[in-house]
């Protein structure tokens, strides 16, 4: 079984930053991609970012330029840099994790964590 924990969220002020950590934990032979999507109040669930194995980032049109992906293979860990916060970002964030335990493939998600950016 994969288990996927997020830390990292709370409160923060317009332009200010934050950093989301997701660990994944199990017996995973290895990780493909690795994703961040967030789904506020009263909207569908977004892809914020993702990144290949191998470090190919891309990003959703409304944090482009502000937020950042990035991935520790060896600790199994995906990061979400969030810069230049702004309130429309306040949503619950999800890290979402898909690779190739002993005995499955699997596309986990994580249990979500808050953000919220608000003066």
């Amino acid at each position: 079984q994969v288990r996927l924990v997020e830390s990292g969220g709370g409160l923060v002020q317009p332009g200010g930053s934050l950093r989301l950590s997701c660990a994944a934990s199990g017996s995973i032979v290895s990780i493909n991609f690795m994703n961040w999507y967030r789904q506020a109040p009263g909207k569908e669930r977004e892809l914020v970012a993702s990144i290949s194995r191998g470090g190919s980032e891309k990003y959703g049109d409304s944090v482009k330029g502000r937020f950042t992906i990035s991935r520790d293979n060896a600790k199994n860990m995906v990061f979400l840099q969030m810069n230049s916060l702004k309130p429309d970002d306040t949503a619950v964030y999800y890290c979402n994790v898909g690779g190739l335990t002993s005995v499955r493939l699997f596309d986990d998600w994580g249990q979500g964590i808050q953000v919220t950016v608000s003066s």
